[in-house]
């Protein structure tokens, strides 16, 4: 497994049209491993390439992916980075081995994270009509969908201080507190996004476009399984992985 970060050069027109398109930067990231395809399809249990956009408080945007294979971003360099500073040794993007951290992870150990997500659920209107996959919108919907996945995932969002606590004032329209009250745990960065999904050009069946709604969570996190939090590192969390969405990653907590 590696971790690959790749610094995106906003004024480029190549980085300005990847951006405007979750499938096309998809479809780029998957370029970058010579022996994939982006139509191909991951396995069930194993990694995957994983990839996410991340804003940073110095305007920078910079992509992130996780993969089984270390990739080769030449062609992103060329149309989304700074070519003519690029250098053998400095070729544009760092990839680092991921699985030395990943075999570190232990049982107690506390970290922030991050993750950007399709937060959804299924709804069925009348009794008789088939479930239908719908975005949660509001932030305490989102926040208690991934609340609903941490144990399964190998970890558990770690609860704020008792001093720390916005109640009572901080409560939903149900008078329940809110997640974001009672745990180290936000979300920001909604998009919703809309886009056709590129069909083969053998087809003339025009293909309904993708809809999605995706969020970012930061927070902070204790381990509870390495091996199911390993898993979550390594496969995602949550469905558009191909989108742009499921990749979680962990950094030292910084000292208050």
């Amino acid at each position: 497994m590696f971790l690959t970060r790749f610094r995106v050069n906003t004024a480029r027109p190549g980085a300005r049209r990847l951006l405007s398109s979750p499938q096309v930067l998809h479809a780029a990231v998957m370029s970058s491993f010579p022996t994939l395809l982006p139509t191909d399809t991951p396995p069930a249990d194993g990694p995957r390439v994983l990839w996410r956009l991340d804003h940073t408080a110095r305007a920078e945007v910079v992509l992130y992916v996780v993969s089984p294979d270390r990739p080769d971003m030449t062609h992103l360099v060329e149309q989304a980075g700074w070519p003519a500073a690029a250098t053998h040794s400095a070729p544009g993007w760092e990839s680092r081995p991921y699985g030395p951290f990943l075999d570190q992870i232990t049982t107690g150990e506390q970290w922030a994270f991050r993750l950007t997500a399709n937060p959804v659920h299924h709804i069925r209107r009348k009794a008789d009509e088939p479930t239908k996959r719908t975005a949660h919108i509001t932030p305490a919907h989102q926040m208690g969908w991934l609340l609903q996945r941490q144990e399964p995932c190998g970890f558990r969002v770690l609860e704020k201080p008792a001093d720390r606590r916005l109640l009572p004032s901080g409560t939903t329209h149900t008078g329940r507190p809110h997640h974001g009250d009672l745990y180290e745990l936000t979300v920001s960065d909604k998009h919703a996004l809309s886009f056709d999904k590129t069909r083969p050009a053998t087809t003339k069946t025009r293909k309904a476009p993708v809809n999605l709604v995706t969020v970012t969570f930061d927070g902070r996190l204790e381990v509870t399984d390495p091996e199911k939090l390993r898993r979550t590192l390594r496969q995602g969390l949550g469905k558009a992985k191909a989108y742009g969405c499921g990749l979680l990653t962990l950094a030292p907590l910084a000292t208050r």
